[in-house]
């Protein structure tokens, strides 16, 4: 709220409604990442190969729609991709033993390295009628991505909250020696929370994709920062299981504001992120302090 206001005063124009729809429209890719995000962090873990994870998705999505694809079979390739890397990514950090930070860091170069090799580092264009269609329709009035950020959230919102999977992941971050000892397969849903963080990336592909009309393999690189930031500013912990998936989706309304606002403000990239850093930093701060009071 204060965002809003502080923007507002810049700029009268930055509190109108199509400036409003507008945030929520740039902000529905970076919900998708988040969410899974808070899921992952609230395990314990990190998932740094989200933002190369979507580039990779987005281009394998629009090549095959460049080269006369349907879309409904160009989504299911691209989600196989994004779920192939989410469980490889469980399996690492699961039953390697690799700490998150690496193996995701790993997962990174090798989808970004793939998405750069397939495309010379070029962007994928001429991807037909079909998705920019799509993307610029409307669900009951509402913009297709915002509904599909909005879908995806109260989705994960119910299994978080009332399904035994949520219980799990409280339990796998807070105390997975008791969720072993109750005979609950811990390895199983711990992998299947990173698979849920790949395939919900390549989601986010369709997104990106329908936006930019086109496949870029780096135009998501830095995404995973901004979804870690999300769910940090949220009020998500590293430790123990403490997460809270509404403090996310404020997380994510905060970034997409202040991302917003800066380029009102005509403030370079560069800048932007640090101002990101800067708020992700307060807030750690701010969560120390809360837990030693």
């Amino acid at each position: 709220m204060a965002e809003l206001v502080l923007f507002a005063i810049v700029d009268a124009s930055f509190a109108s409604i199509p400036n409003l729809l507008n945030i929520g429209i740039q902000s529905a890719t970076l919900m998708l990442l988040a969410l899974p995000m808070t899921l992952i962090i609230m395990s314990e873990g990190l998932d740094l190969s989200m933002g190369a994870v979507l580039g990779l998705s987005g281009i394998v999505l629009a090549t095959l729609l460049a080269r006369g694809s349907t879309l409904p079979l160009a989504l299911i390739a691209a989600l196989a991709v994004g779920t192939m890397f989410g469980v490889a990514n469980g399996v690492l950090v699961v039953k390697l033993g690799i700490p998150p930070f690496i193996a995701t860091l790993g997962t990174l170069g090798i989808a970004q390295g793939l998405a750069v090799g397939a495309t010379g580092g070029r962007s994928v264009v001429g991807i037909g009628d079909a998705l920019p269609a799509l993307y610029a329709g409307r669900w009951i009035g509402v913009p297709f991505s915002i509904a599909v950020a909005a879908i995806a959230y109260l989705t994960l919102h119910f299994v978080l909250y009332q399904t035994p999977f949520g219980t799990y992941v409280f339990a796998i971050g807070g105390n997975r020696e008791a969720l072993t000892l109750a005979g609950v397969r811990a390895d199983a849903y711990h992998i299947g929370i990173y698979t849920l963080g790949g395939l919900m990336a390549a989601l986010g592909a369709l997104l990106l994709t329908g936006r930019m009309n086109a496949g870029h393999p780096i135009a998501a690189i830095g995404m995973e920062f901004d979804a870690i930031a999300a769910v940090i500013v949220g009020g998500t912990s590293f430790e123990r299981g403490n997460g809270w998936l509404p403090g996310t989706f404020l997380g994510v309304l905060t970034i997409g504001v202040l991302r917003n606002g800066l380029n009102v403000m005509a403030v370079p990239s560069s800048l932007q992120s640090a101002s990101i850093g800067v708020l992700v930093i307060v807030a750690l701060l701010l969560d120390s302090r809360r837990r030693r009071a």
